[in-house]
């Protein structure tokens, strides 16, 4: 078999494949096998029937395209690999020449990945917003925890904001019950906007017995959207009693003996939390800042899965909400226009950033090992609501190990870049990332270098994770 190649685009190439016949021969066989296997001649048996005799009932016609579309893939990717053509996406394969019992011809279009020449990325420099925790954070979280050992007390007066209710609904159209939005016994805190448009302004004034009706939209089911009466009624009013924030309560909500211990607690946790923000933004600083340095053609068809890829995730998330698109637009305060030129620019840069740190990962030689594949696994399957054996299954099933594999080497890919770049904050501080901790906090550099300075055990060395 001979093969070439011709570039069409920085993204795109045409191969062109001549094969002799005979190394057609073991899928003409197969397809002459599977015909006969599917026909019935007199005096054969069923699957013995020889090629001469399929020629003449069934006609070589038939053969032939069935050992060649058996063929073509076969041939394709063995050219693909002798030409070493990195191919992306589904290729194009056009049959140009066919000659019975001489040769065939094909070409095959297929997007590939673009060459990428990386700058010098030593003393790459990104910044990123100062860390801030406010007084109103730490009251906020103060409060919340306040609240979790606060305690409802009974009411005798009309219901105020930020009191606890309960209550029943009845909504109505036109005067005809609404079946399906008929509640009783429902609690709820005054001022969360948890439940229905106008309920807070509704029940505000009400006390224990009395009912309001008002007009609202529903959330849901057959008449979601459409304006109807609902009528409240308050059944019980409680008020929330808050301990004071003093010592006896850190005692009692925390291992601190003291208030000021617990608050700086709250305090540090909050800046650690603001620690890995910052981190977060640092990354996307540090490849932001690669992605304008660096020319990166993206493929069309990769561009077109991805945009068809992000739309779909997009139409799911909004009907798990109950939100149109047109409300998300408005929402984003976006025209179509904009959303579209949006959605096209986040995904050409995602794309880039692909095939920059793929890049990355080849020329550092990173790998992943079954650990690292496995701890992957579980951060999905968590985020996913599943078990990590069923997310395993799943990714197995589907054939998403190479893809799990391809996203934890760009993670490192991409960590290696941002451990070797400068990354200031706002103010002019050097932000420290190589020793940050998955909670926020910084391993200790001499208990580090004491590592590493100890005799390492003799251990079996982690095969990479295969995909």
């Amino acid at each position: 078999m001979k093969s070439t190649v011709e570039s069409l685009s920085p993204t795109k190439v045409k191969l062109i494949v001549e094969v002799p016949f005979e190394e057609l021969k073991p899928s003409l066989d197969a397809a002459y096998q599977s015909i006969a296997s599917q026909i019935t001649v007199p005096g054969f048996r069923k699957g013995k029937v020889p090629p001469q005799v399929i020629d003449q009932r069934v006609g070589r016609g038939p053969v032939l395209e069935e050992a060649i579309n058996d063929a073509l893939p076969k041939l394709y990717s063995q050219a693909v690999s002798d030409n070493q053509v990195k191919a992306i996406g589904r290729p194009e394969v056009d049959v140009t020449e066919f000659n019975d019992k001489e040769s065939l011809q094909f070409s095959a279009e297929v997007e590939v990945r673009p060459e990428i020449t990386l700058p010098d990325l030593e003393g790459l420099e990104a910044e990123v917003e100062d860390i801030a925790v406010s007084d109103d954070e730490v009251t906020e979280q103060i409060e919340a925890l306040r609240q979790r050992f606060g305690s409802l007390n009974p009411v005798e007066r009309a219901v105020q904001d930020n009191d606890f209710i309960t209550l029943d609904l009845s909504a109505s159209k036109d005067g005809e019950k609404v079946e399906e939005a008929q509640a009783t016994g429902l609690s709820y805190q005054v001022g969360s906007g948890q439940l229905l448009d106008g309920l807070d302004e509704a029940v505000v004034g009400l006390n224990a017995g009395e009912s309001k009706t008002f007009v609202t939209q529903l959330v849901g089911g057959s008449l979601k959207g459409e304006d109807v009466d609902v009528e409240v009624t308050v059944t019980a009013v409680k008020e929330q009693e808050l301990p004071e924030f003093d010592d006896e309560f850190a005692q009692t909500a925390s291992e601190f003996d003291t208030a000021d211990e617990l608050k700086a607690d709250v305090q540090g946790r909050l800046e650690r939390g603001k620690r890995l923000e910052q981190a977060g933004e640092a990354r996307d600083a540090v490849l932001e800042k690669i992605l304008t340095l660096v020319e990166v053609p993206v493929p069309e068809g990769l561009l077109t899965d991805e945009l068809a890829a992000r739309k779909e995730n997009l139409e799911q998330q909004l009907g798990y909400s109950g939100m149109t698109f047109e409300q998300f637009l408005e929402g984003e305060e976006q025209s179509q226009d904009e959303f579209d030129e949006d959605l096209k620019k986040r995904s050409e840069d995602a794309i880039k950033a692909q095939f920059v740190l793929d890049l990355v990962a080849e020329q550092q030689e990173l790998s992943v090992n079954d650990q690292e594949l496995t701890e992957h696994i579980v951060r999905h399957a968590q985020r996913s609501g599943v078990s990590p054996d069923q997310f395993a299954q799943h990714a197995v099933e589907n054939n998403l190990v190479p893809s799990l594999v391809s996203e934890v080497v760009r993670g490192k890919a991409l960590a290696h870049l941002v451990e070797n770049a400068k990354v200031t904050d706002a103010s002019g501080n050097v932000v420290e990332l190589k020793t940050l901790q998955p909670d926020g906090s910084y391993a200790d550099p001499d208990a580090e270098q004491a590592a590493e300075a100890a005799p390492a055990k003799e251990t079996p060395a982690e095969e990479p994770a295969k995909a």
